[in-house]
């Protein structure tokens, strides 16, 4: 919808029919205002930004306080300006995304200044999202550098020959074999770092090949047996047998793995972690269940994220990257299927890998009626 003003002195001529369609169907946004910064053109994207606010009398919007600001700006020096920035949405502290808007404003003479607005959501969603893994992964190898640097000058203190002419052996050993902890730690990281990295795209994909689910199990529970054995948990593998989906095995592996490696490290000694294989002819499941902690149900639409803990300290305690399922939702992903779970906070968490029983050609392919006959 397009406004115009009543005054003829600074009034806009509405646009021909041609015209008015085809800025209507833009999605840049579009506002013009006259000289006493009301709104005399709107577009329906401008609207649909919220760049327009009610004003003082019932009928009569106003412009955003940042699109007025610009306008005066303009006015002021003559020259185009141009700003990008978020505008929040919603009420405050509802948590909604920001709008991230790019906005163009020029002078159009006679006091008319017109203010274009371009959606850059996405792109400001992608850069927070470099500069949280930046600072994350800053944070994350932080701890375990820290540590080592702290357990080496602890050594070199233990193996200090004494007053007595003795060194402190036990304390040296000990010491050494924390850091051979946290170098493992810091290894399995940038490991995990590596793979995440791949798995997003910087390397091509292997070609998808039949792989065996029992295999895959199998594989991924070898894995995690030591883990389990400490702890004295019991990995039970239960469903049917002979199944398989396309992808890579070694990928395919990593993701169980990661999620029976992820059941163990929140369980209690002595509990157990169910792995259940279903499917038919369309789709293939791998469900592990534990009897852990659970999580809590603001929390449970996130732990896919990269570094997200719902127990920070216990995973920390564990060893734990926090890239383990993120890399399990990436895999499922990048082979045509996803990642589910259910949890209930102290309840325990059943993760389910849920892939394609189908090659990515038979995916694809059209139903017989619609295929061309042969010639």
């Amino acid at each position: 919808m397009f406004l115009r003003r009543s005054s003829t002195s600074s009034e806009v001529d509405t646009l021909p029919g041609l015209g008015r369609k085809s800025l209507d169907s833009l999605r840049v946004g579009v506002v013009v205002l006259d000289s006493t910064d009301q709104p005399v053109l709107v577009n329906p994207s401008a609207r649909a930004m919220g760049l327009l606010r009610a004003g003082a009398v019932p009928g009569t919007p106003r412009a955003h306080p940042i699109v007025r600001t610009l306008a005066g700006q303009v006015r002021r020096t003559g020259m185009r300006r141009e700003v990008e920035l978020d505008l929040p949405r919603g009420a405050e502290g509802s948590g909604a995304e920001p709008l991230g808007v790019n906005l163009r404003a020029v002078a159009l003479g006679g006091g008319l200044v017109a203010v274009e607005a371009f959606d850059v959501t996405d792109s400001h969603r992608v850069a927070r999202v470099r500069r949280d893994f930046v600072a994350n992964v800053s944070h994350e190898l932080k701890t375990p550098i820290g540590a080592l640097q702290l357990l080496a000058e602890a050594i070199l203190d233990a193996t200090d020959i004494g007053t007595d002419g003795t060194v402190d052996v036990e304390a040296a050993r000990r010491f050494a074999e924390r850091m051979q902890r946290e170098s493992v730690r810091l290894g399995t990281l940038v490991t995990e770092l590596l793979e995440l990295t791949r798995l997003q795209g910087a390397e091509p994909l292997p070609d998808p090949e039949p792989v065996s689910v029992d295999w895959v199990v199998a594989e991924a529970v070898d894995r995690s047996r030591t883990a389990a054995v400490a702890k004295e948990i019991d990995i039970e593998v239960r469903g049917q047998h002979g199944l398989r989906v396309f992808g890579s095995d070694s990928q395919l592996a990593t993701a169980v793995g990661n999620l029976i490696e992820n059941a163990v490290a929140y369980s209690e000694n002595g509990k157990t972690v169910v792995v259940t294989v279903r499917g038919d002819e369309d789709r293939i499941e791998v469900a592990v269940a534990d009897e852990g902690i659970g999580i809590a149900a603001d929390e449970v639409d996130r732990v896919f994220e990269r570094f997200y803990r719902s127990d920070r300290a216990r995973s920390r305690a564990t060893g734990g990257t926090g890239l383990g399922l993120a890399i399990v939702k990436h895999i499922a992903t990048n082979h045509g299927g996803r990642v589910d779970v259910s949890s209930a906070l102290g309840g325990g968490s059943t993760f389910t890998l849920r892939l394609p029983a189908r090659p990515p050609e038979d995916e694809l392919a059209l139903p017989q009626s619609a295929q061309f006959p042969s010639l």
